[in-house]
């Protein structure tokens, strides 16, 4: 994978129907998505004209490449969320990277539209700054759980904050709609893949949750541990 600009994202949102040029009239007749294959890079090149990329459909895996040529995924992100570049932010290129997960469609918002689209409207912007400071907490959250929290911890805090922000409460139980697999969940929460599988089974077995390759039930939220 190439090196690139530092990316960042704001997940957990969905401002598809605000943002995305075909929303705007005067703006949607030149707008074009782009596609792109399961598993294909989503190459991002530093471009005279900043721009975001919002997700129309399908899965993006923000993450980075190591020293050590291991994978650490930081966040898969779904319809509606965005993610762009840091491009001019100066320091040293870094090793991250966006990728399919599947069929993509992602939209492209250039930094001058959405200039226009915040001054314009002032619920938007004040919508931009509050993600701005969920993102910094949460970065703040997840650098202390990978510091001073064991892999157990790691793994129910990380099914925790996804059926906070995700999922969908059915009485005391939590259904998280999701593709992510072991390895997924492996490199998101810097465990290996045995143990989330470990972990898994075990809140499993114990009935806190259960799980098959589309969702993952959560019994109690409150009372996982």
């Amino acid at each position: 994978m190439t090196n690139t600009a530092a990316l960042w994202y704001f997940e957990s949102v969905n401002l598809f129907r605000i943002l995305c040029p075909t929303k705007i009239k005067k703006l949607a007749e030149t707008h074009v998505l782009i596609a792109f294959k399961r598993d294909e890079l989503i190459n991002m090149p530093v471009a005279a004209i900043p721009q975001i990329y919002l997700i129309v459909n399908g899965r993006v895996k923000i993450g980075r490449q190591s020293a050590n040529v291991d994978e650490v995924a930081s966040v898969i992100l779904t319809q509606g969320e965005i993610f762009g570049q840091l491009a001019g932010a100066g320091g040293e290129s870094r090793g991250d990277f966006a990728q399919a997960v599947d069929s993509v469609t992602i939209c492209p918002v250039t930094t001058e539209q959405l200039k226009g689209l915040m001054y314009d409207n002032k619920e938007l912007s004040f919508k931009i700054l509050k993600l701005i400071g969920l993102r910094i907490v949460k970065l703040e959250r997840k650098l202390e759980l990978l510091v001073f929290k064991n892999a157990r911890t790691r793994v129910i805090e990380f099914l925790k904050d996804t059926a906070v922000g995700k999922g969908v409460r059915f009485g005391q139980e939590t259904m998280i709609p999701t593709k992510l697999t072991h390895k997924d969940i492996s490199s998101l929460t810097g465990t290996s893949r045995l143990g989330v599988t470990t972990i898994l089974n075990d809140l499993k077995e114990k009935n806190l949750i259960n799980f098959n390759r589309k969702q993952i039930l959560i019994r109690d939220v409150d009372s996982l541990e």
